[in-house]
């Protein structure tokens, strides 16, 4: 891990060289068009979405429902791609269940929220749009089979205001995809088909979309540097598209080779969150016919995660929704405290990069015990334990013991927390007026998870309006024949998303470019 640090003004320009570099890429691919006049079409269909997370098959649902025939493409072996490993949170500004407990939310609280882990840049229209449907998006959710913990005051996320986010029965986003699966599926005229790898879009004359190029039987290979370039496995095929193409294919946290090139710290073993397939292929095809590339620098790390495991594990859970409730994270070299530990995840990830650049094995460890976890996550403990990525101490001092940490510093770091937590004030800003006296128990026992940043959500992407319709560089107007939703966009989360707005995003737009298509 590198020790160097860049400032916000120089992540700006390394932001902007991205952007640069997509739309040159744009430029000198214009000969490469594969254009409607020059091919046969296998198969015809009314919609085509790419991509079957949750955005892919809200959008397909809807325009199912709608009459239209639809063809999903997923180039995976499985459904669901980083939706079916997501937490299952989702954050619901104005629900029902807020009003039930007497929480006070509003959109203009929750738009405010996002811009401020956003650092401002977000596309506030985005926003707007999303706080006016985003009820209706969870209705939808439930309507395709979804089950969430309802009549339940909901789960408070670094970054919000208030506790505004649900989540599902298993607390997991499988507990969205699978039934949603289940409901596309048995919708007349909709059909799934995985391992099949969208390659390139088909042009009219007028430059709008009318078709797409797969790869039948594809292979994803995790071996491979770059499985978008490289990768030729498969048999070509080519699909019509009569209403047009919905772009859902998620974003690129595990391609090497382009998230590194947005941030060149990011090194190529670096473990992230998402699954092994989330490249930035689909997305430069739509650069290259003319998208707007929108702030495709900005990625987000999850400050939550654990080296103890791989990938997105069971940490994520037990620290969100755990040990930074009512608990703490400290510095291992000197058992001092050095972040709000319900922040934005971005503060929350640049805090422990502060530690990481200066000694790559001194892993922040979380702190706390049995009373911080919600009642939700109760049964992810025995999980966490099991894998050994969260570890049970009898005392303070066997914590001490177990990392390397400053026993009497660590003692002091705990008791300057609880009081604080009693004065309802804290030296970093976390909302402890509202834990009702809720600190780190004295009688232990003591939970603990270490700490790493992992890359985790990409905030940027194609630019497209409040129809999901892809807006064209070439000519400022949307894209005949081309809509967009989920984290393939970009513009609406700015710098830094804020927890469980993802899943709030994706359904929403997703069933939006179903309704407009």
């Amino acid at each position: 891990m590198q020790k160097d640090t860049i400032s916000r003004r120089e992540a700006l320009k390394i932001g902007a060289l991205g952007t640069g570099l997509a739309m040159l890429a744009g430029t000198n691919a214009i000969a490469a068009t594969v254009l409607e006049k020059d091919v046969k079409f296998d198969e015809e269909y009314d919609v085509i979405v790419i991509g079957s997370g949750f955005a892919g098959l809200s959008a397909a649902a809807k325009a199912s429902e709608r009459g239209y025939k639809v063809l999903v493409v997923e180039k995976m072996g499985r459904i669901g791609g980083n939706s079916v490993i997501n937490g299952g949170a989702f954050a619901v500004p104005n629900n029902p269940d807020q009003k039930k407990f007497g929480i006070k939310d509003s959109g203009e609280l929750f738009i405010k929220d996002c811009l401020k882990a956003g650092l401002g840049i977000n596309h506030v229209e985005l926003l707007q749009t999303i706080v006016e449907r985003v009820n209706d998006a969870f209705a939808f959710a439930v309507k395709c089979g979804a089950k969430f913990q309802t009549a339940k005051e909901p789960t408070w996320f670094g970054g919000h205001s208030v506790p505004r986010t649900i989540v599902t029965d298993n607390m997991s986003g499988s507990g969205i995809i699978k039934p949603m699966t289940k409901y596309v599926q048995s919708l007349p005229g909709c059909k799934i088909m995985r391992r099949t790898k969208f390659d390139d879009f088909v042009l009219n004359d007028k430059d709008g979309v009318v078709g797409i190029v797969v790869r039948t039987n594809y292979k994803f290979d995790s071996n491979l540097h770059n499985d978008d370039i490289e990768n030729k496995t498969g048999d070509k095929k080519v699909f019509r598209a009569k209403k047009g193409v919905i772009l859902a294919s998620g974003g690129f946290s595990s391609d090497k080779v382009y998230r590194k090139l947005q941030d060149p710290r990011l090194a190529d073993d670096q473990d992230a969150t998402n699954h092994s397939g989330a490249t930035a292929g689909a997305m430069l095809k739509a650069f290259e016919i003319g998208a707007y590339p929108i702030q495709v620098g900005w990625i987000q790390q999850g400050p939550w995660a654990s080296p103890d495991e791989r990938g997105f594990g069971v940490a994520p859970l037990l620290t969100q929704q755990g040990l930074f409730k009512f608990g703490m994270a400290v510095d291992v070299r000197t058992g001092k405290r050095f972040m709000n530990e319900l922040a934005d995840r971005k503060t929350r990830a640049d805090a422990e990069y502060v530690i990481l650049r200066e000694d790559p094995k001194a892993y922040p460890v979380a702190i706390g015990t049995h009373n911080t976890f919600a009642e939700q996550i109760l049964h992810a403990i025995d999980k966490g334990l099991q894998t050994g990525v969260m570890k049970k101490f009898n005392s303070v001092d066997e914590v001490a013991t177990a990392y390397g940490i400053p026993a009497a510093a660590l003692k002091e770091s705990i008791k300057k927390y609880n009081d604080g937590v009693k004065k309802g004030e804290d030296e970093f800003g976390k909302p402890v007026k509202a834990f009702k006296g809720q600190g780190i128990e004295a009688k232990g026992p003591y939970y603990c998870i270490r700490l790493v940043p992992k890359p985790h959500h990409t905030m940027g992407g194609i630019k497209i309006n409040t129809k999901a319709q892809v807006l064209s560089s070439k000519t400022d107007k949307p894209i005949q024949g081309l809509f967009a939703a989920g984290e393939v966009t970009g513009g609406t989360h700015g710098a830094s998303r804020l927890g469980s707005v993802a899943v709030a995003d994706c359904l929403t737009f997703g069933m939006i470019a179903g309704e407009n298509i």
